[in-house]
Order: structure tokens, then sequence, then C-alpha cells
């Protein structure tokens, strides 16, 4: 399809003033406070978990492989933020990252997100951390923030910064140097600055502001529905996909979906302030809620088909088996063993987070 149809609109500096009130307020906590203060421990794959190649994974802990509010969607790890060097670790430890949406009830609406940081590396122990998705809000003199109510589909994590799916709209970008620390008191259903100024996050002790957008924009026809993204960290970019349903759904398109890639500003891990699309394909196949692309060739999940499908350009496309309630997809790079796959699964109950060999998939 044409590139050129598609655009974005970054903006890095949309909650700047009130960002910089609630560092003041609250304090920040780097990476590896947050993870020497991990307070969930994760656990193996279960013996009956299989897929072709897999490599290694984890389950999360028995509350939250069961909860029914909470589903977990994006995937991305250190290796995306800061390649291969020192092993991967980004302020000293290797992580996976799990963006979640929470429902308002077992089968309420869209409530808020978070994400989890997972510790990847056999110096640590075996543990993760939940971090609240924040909006700003309130004045300079009184800042505050809000829940973030979004499906959080897809995540990338590049540099400093964490790029979370917004459906309808792009992506919200947030800083992985800028969570604030909260208090862990008050009730449930509390959020943001209370009356006598503590700032209370549903229990939360962490929360990461949203710190600027990322806005798209289509030319002609359909605007983009930001199911799921994923980094590109050889052309250095971001690709999306769709969505969508070949008949039948009343709440997704019902139409072909598309995957789009945007290319990062030359030499930096941010978007200019409008970038122009440089690959654009529209796909055969339908209920992607993952997508992954490296050194040219690409990838693209099917939770409703349980498959995974493989496309370059020059080879043309192959099918895979792959595992029901599958997300999104993350590239591993690696210098020392096979790349990998990393996805996970937000089936209740089964919630695997798994790599396979890339290898197995497609190879090259």
């Amino acid at each position: 399809m044409s590139a050129s149809e598609y655009t974005l609109t970054a903006d890095y500096h949309r909650f700047d003033t009130l960002n910089s009130a609630l560092v003041t307020a609250l304090g920040t906590s780097a990476v590896h406070t947050v993870m020497e203060n991990a307070n969930h421990d994760r656990q193996a794959l279960p013996a009956s978990f299989s897929v072709g190649g897999l490599s290694t994974g984890f389950r999360f802990d028995d509350g939250d492989n069961s909860d029914c509010q909470s589903f977990p969607q994006g995937i991305t790890t250190s290796r995306d933020a800061v390649g291969t060097a020192d092993s991967g670790n980004y302020d000293g430890h290797q992580l996976v990252l799990v963006s979640w949406y929470t429902k308002d009830g077992c089968s309420g609406a869209q409530q808020r997100s978070r994400i989890t940081l997972v510790d990847w590396d056999a110096t640590y122990p075996n543990t993760y951390r939940k971090i609240l998705l924040v909006e700003p809000t309130g004045t300079a003199a009184a800042p505050d923030f809000k829940d973030i109510p979004i499906h959080a589909g897809g995540v990338s994590w590049y540099g400093n910064y964490l790029y979370v799916a917004d459906t309808g709209h792009g992506m919200r970008v947030f800083d992985m140097r800028k969570i604030l620390n909260t208090d862990p008191g008050g009730t449930a259903d509390q959020i943001g600055r209370q009356s006598n100024s503590v700032y209370y996050a549903h229990n939360y002790a962490y929360v990461l502001p949203q710190i600027g957008t990322v806005t798209s924009q289509t030319t002609s026809g359909t605007n983009l529905v930001w199911s799921s993204v994923s980094l590109d960290r050889v052309s250095k970019s971001i690709v999306m996909t769709e969505y969508t349903c070949q008949s039948g759904c009343t709440d997704y398109p019902n139409r072909p979906p598309r995957a789009v890639r945007f290319p990062f500003a030359p030499g930096a891990t941010t978007f200019a302030a409008t970038t122009t699309a440089s690959q654009a394909l529209q796909l055969p196949w339908y209920n992607l809620n993952g997508v992954a692309s490296h050194n040219g060739r690409w990838w693209f999940n099917s939770s409703g088909q349980k498959r995974l499908y493989y496309w370059t350009p020059t080879a043309g496309p192959a099918t895979f088996a792959w595992v029901g309630g599958g997300e999104s997809l993350s590239y591993w790079e690696d210098t020392t063993n096979p790349d990998l796959l990393w996805s996970l699964q937000e089936t209740t109950g089964g919630r695997n987070v798994f790599a396979v060999t890339q290898a197995t998939y497609g190879g090259g």
C-alpha cells in the first residue's frame, strides 16, 4: 500500500509542567529501585504448555493468573530498550515488560491500565512488580493524575521511552526514568491527590505518568486501529497492526487489516514532530493480536485462528500452528544464542509468557 498516506504527529512535552510538579511532590524511583522492591513471584511454565520451538518462559503468580478483571496484552523487553549490550540490561536488570488493562468488575468496562516489570536474569530473584499507568491532571500548584482506561494492546520500549498502543488514536508515551512514588495505603478505589495532599493509586506504590502522545493520521480512507505494536531495532522503527474480522463482528472492523511501519527520527529513540510511514501492507489474515518485524521479515499472531503467520517480500507467506489466546509479539536479539520471539496468552487461568526460537517460524 502507499505508505505516504499514513503519518504520525508526536508531542513529547504535553505534560511537562504537570510532571515536573509531580516529581517535586512525590519523588521518583529508578527501575533498579523498583525491582529491588519487587513483591510478586513468577512461576515456571506448566508442564502441559507446549508450542513449537519453545525456549523459555514463565507464568504470573496465582492471583494474576486467575484475575478475571485484568488481562495481559502487550510485551516488550529490555533487549528492545538497549539491544544486546551488557546482556540487554536496563539500569542493571534484564527485564520482560507486559502491559495490562483492568475492567470494572469481571464483565465491566475498561477502567485502567498498568505495566508489569519482570526480572529475567539469574542474578536477581524471579520476581516482578506492577506499576500503574496514569495521565497527569490538575495544576502546577496542585498536580494530580488519573487512570488511563485504554486496552494497552501493544507496547514497545526504546531507549528510555515506553510506547503504549491507544487503539483509536496512536500511542501514549511514558519515560521509564520518571516512575513516581505513591502511598500504597488508602482504599482500592482511591486514585490521585487527596485533600490532605497524599497521593493514592489503587494501593500501588509506583505510578508511571504519561509524558506525551503520538497521534496517527490517514490522508485518505479509514484511520488506523492501533491494536498491537512492536519494535524493529534493525530499521529503528515501530510496526503496528490492526485487529479486524472477516465478517460478523460488532466491536471490531469487518475488513482486511493493515500493518504499517513508522521510523524513528535519525539517531533518536523518539519520533520527529511529523513522521511519514516507510512501509504499509494490506494483510490477508484476520483476528490479529500481535506483530513483529526484524530485518525485512514480518510475523503476525492470530488468536482467533491459532496461527502465526510469517511473510517476507521475497519468500512470500507461511503459516504455523500457534497458541490460543495469544497476544503481542516482541523480537529478542541475541549475540551468542538463537534469536527469540516472545509472546503471551491472556486466557484467565493460562497466562503463559513464553519465548520461541524465531528460526522455527520463518528462519533467517
